[in-house]
């Protein structure tokens, strides 16, 4: 059974850093695609970052610059390390995997991120 755990989330000052951390079980995740999204209330969720099997990366513009996606196949887990922290990314913090074999998706259950000005 596939598992993705995040961990890492919390309140922090506009200004600051927090590391969020997606641990996957049950699969070896370097195979896979994996990335962060995010979602605010009342708001659709979106992508923030993703990283392929090769560790590629893309970013939302809205985090360029401030965010950087990272994965370690040896611990099966992604991170995702936030700095200068802004009250609009104020959101639950959410990490997917796509299986490359035959792009089945998993979702982990979220981590929330606060932000306060």
């Amino acid at each position: 059974q596939v598992q993705l755990v995040e961990s890492g989330g919390g309140l922090v000052q506009a200004g600051g850093s927090l590391r969020l951390s997606c641990a996957a079980s049950g699969i070896t995740s370097r195979f896979s695609a994996m990335a962060w999204y995010r979602q605010a209330p009342g708001n659709q969720r979106e992508l923030v970052a993703h990283i392929d099997s090769r560790s590629s990366t893309n970013y939302a513009d809205s985090v360029k610059g401030r965010f950087t996606i990272s994965r370690d196949n040896a611990k099966n887990t992604m991170y995702l390390q936030m700095n200068s922290l802004k009250p609009e990314d104020t959101a639950v913090y959410y990490c997917k995997l796509t299986r490359v074999l035959d792009g089945r998706e998993y979702w982990g259950q979220g981590t929330q991120v606060t932000v306060s000005s």
